[in-house]
C-alpha cells in the first residue's frame, strides 16, 4: 500500500478510529485490512441482528396485546419503570409533532430495542411483567430457557453486540464473537424457527469470519 494513500484514508476515517487496529504495531496494510474486515463482519451481522430485533419487538407486542386485551397495551400497563413509560410518551409526542396518527403500529416501531429487552430486567422481574411475558413471547423455547434472568442475559448480549455493530465499533477482537453469533440465532429460534432459518439463509458471518484478513490485504495490494 502506498504510504500516502494510507495516510489519506486514515485522515478521512479519523486516526483515533484507525489506532484501535494497530495497537500491536501492525503495519499499514494489516491495519487497514483489519479495519475493512471489521466493517465486513459488522455488515455480515446486519440481517441476523435486524431479524432478531424485529422478532422480539413483534412477539412482545403480541404478548402484551393478549395480556391486556388491547393493542394499545401501553395505555393500560401501570407497572412499567419510569424510563420505559417516558419512552412511550416520547414516541407519542414525536408522532404528534410530525403530524402522524398515534397508532399502536407507529408507537411500537418508535420504541428502542433497549425498551423491549428491558422487559427482562430486574424492575420488570419484581413487578411480575417479565415473568408473564417470558411465558408468552418465546413459544419455541424450553421452559428452562424462558427463565427471566436467562432471557435478560441472552438479550443483553444481543443488544450490546447490536449497538457495537450499528455504531461501527471494533468487534474483531471479541474472543466469543462466534458464540455471540450463535446466541442471536438461538434466541430468534425461540420466537420463530422460520425466522431463524431465514436468518441463516441471509447470514454471511461464518464465511466472512473464516476468510480472515487475507482477502482484504490482497484487495489493498492490488
Amino acid at each position: 500500500m502506498n504510504p500516502d494513500y494510507f495516510q489519506k484514508l486514515e485522515h478521512a476515517l479519523a486516526p483515533e478510529r484507525i489506532d484501535a487496529y494497530r495497537q500491536d504495531g501492525a503495519n499499514q496494510p494489516v491495519t487497514m485490512a483489519r479495519y475493512l474486515w471489521n466493517m465486513a463482519l459488522c455488515e455480515s451481522l446486519y440481517p441476523t441482528l435486524q431479524i432478531a430485533e424485529v422478532a422480539l419487538r413483534n412477539s412482545l407486542h403480541h404478548a402484551l396485546t393478549n395480556h391486556f386485551k388491547s393493542s394499545e397495551w401501553y395505555d393500560q400497563v401501570t407497572k412499567l419503570p419510569k424510563w420505559q413509560s417516558d419512552q412511550i410518551e416520547t414516541a407519542k409526542q414525536k408522532l404528534r409533532t410530525n403530524r402522524k396518527p398515534v397508532t399502536h403500529g407507529r408507537i411500537v416501531a418508535e420504541l428502542s430495542f433497549g425498551f423491549w429487552t428491558g422487559f427482562f430486567n430486574k424492575a420488570n422481574l419484581s413487578n411480575g411483567l417479565g415473568f408473564t411475558l417470558s411465558g408468552k413471547a418465546f413459544p419455541h423455547a424450553q421452559k428452562s430457557n424462558r427463565e427471566v434472568r436467562n432471557l435478560n442475559t441472552k438479550w443483553k448480549r444481543v443488544r450490546d453486540l447490536r449497538n457495537r455493530v450499528f455504531h461501527h465499533d471494533r468487534i474483531i477482537h471479541w474472543e466469543d464473537l462466534d458464540d455471540q453469533h450463535r446466541n442471536i440465532l438461538e434466541v430468534t429460534k425461540w420466537i420463530s424457527p422460520e425466522l431463524a432459518e431465514l436468518s441463516k439463509t441471509l447470514d454471511r458471518y461464518t464465511q466472512t469470519r473464516q476468510a480472515g484478513l487475507k482477502p482484504w490485504i490482497e484487495q489493498l495490494n492490488r
